[in-house]
């Protein structure tokens, strides 16, 4: 009788929870850009985290200047100065050589349009057409690029709230972390604490590899832009360091900008330019990354290329930055809840 009456109360649950759980996805997927921010946000503030406990123990005789939220805010201050810096002495110069051009322009074209018809059959094409085509593509163009710079505000809005979210979970991130754990009963809360340490040590060993691969191209990258003579060195230097935050796409991006900077002088530096990074490639993928990265993060180059294409598609350059962390998380949670409890259960 009991038992009889206990059936439908486990079935309408059992219904009720997969009502719940239907719902749940459904508002997960309407707020996946937000949910997506703050993944990407927490996970940045996992790396970062040993880089704020290092500067805390940073001390002048008996005083530690920076403790707690001193920590995280010279934090903001160093990249905020850096990337302030930056800007200062990359853009002006960058400036400068689009306003001669741009003044420089309309001298030339008499002598474009002279060397326009004297291309064969050059003489036969429609002027008027030509403008009328011109006109139209420009407008086109115009169009393209106010959509663009309203995407382009959207996209640093995002920046600028996954940059606060970070400090704050930086800040807050213990507490939140205790209070998710709460809800993990006693009996296992401890080994999902474990876990997630690894996981967390894990990260910081590959914020640690991944500078010292940035550190290594920057250096490289500026020594070779000097030599070659090519336009604006040092600023190509750094920015190709930055964007090897984010491996893989991060060079082909700085390959693509050095090569348009190194074509505006001659063939020569863009054959050079090319030559390196051709070079560079191949000593980073079969010397450098085997001994700091796979020391490092304990993956294999194809899951890590495969954290990358996903997190790529998911949440495009911001899923690629935290790929591998992610990567690394999983696989640690993989060892720990599926591979040693199979084992367990085998040797059993």
């Amino acid at each position: 009788m009991n038992q009889t009456t206990g059936e439908p109360a486990n079935f309408r649950s059992a219904i009720l929870f997969a009502f719940a759980l239907a719902c749940a996805a459904y508002v997960a997927w309407l707020v996946r850009d937000v949910l997506v921010l703050l993944y990407v946000s927490a996970l940045f503030a996992v790396v970062l985290a040993p880089v704020v406990r290092a500067t805390s123990q940073i001390r002048i005789g008996q005083w530690h200047p920076f403790t707690g939220p001193a920590a995280i805010l010279l934090l903001v201050v160093v990249v905020v100065g850096a990337l302030t810096g930056f800007g200062f002495l990359a853009f002006p110069p960058v400036i400068r050589d689009l306003q001669a051009f741009g003044s420089a322009t309309p001298a030339r074209v008499p002598d474009l349009m002279d060397k326009f018809r004297r291309i064969p059959f050059a003489n036969r094409l429609n002027p008027n057409a030509i403008f009328t085509w011109l006109q139209g593509d420009a407008t086109q163009a115009a169009t393209r690029v106010l959509v663009s710079i309203s995407g382009l505000a959207g996209k640093i809005a995002n920046i600028i709230a996954c940059f606060v979210l970070t400090v704050y979970f930086l800040l807050e991130g213990d507490h939140a972390y205790r209070w998710l754990l709460s809800f993990v009963s006693p009996r296992r809360r401890q080994r999902l604490d474990d876990t997630l340490q690894r996981a967390a040590t894990g990260m910081g060993k590959w914020l640690l590899g991944q500078a010292s691969l940035m550190l290594i191209l920057g250096l490289a990258s500026t020594i070779v832009f000097l030599a070659l003579k090519v336009r604006y060195a040092y600023a190509l230097g750094v920015l190709t360091g930055l964007l090897n935050i984010v491996p893989v796409l991060g060079a082909s991006v700085s390959l693509v900008l050095a090569l348009l900077v190194a074509a505006l002088d001659s063939w020569g530096r863009v054959i050079g330019v090319a030559v390196f990074f051709a070079v560079y490639i191949q000593i980073e993928n079969s010397w450098l990354v085997p001994r700091i990265m796979k020391s490092r993060v304990g993956l294999p180059a194809l899951a890590i290329f495969i954290a990358l294409l996903l997190g790529f598609s998911l949440a495009g350059i911001p899923g690629a930055m935290v790929a591998v962390p992610t990567a690394v998380l999983v696989a640690v949670l993989a060892d720990e809840y599926l591979v040693s409890e199979k084992n367990e259960s085998e040797s059993a």
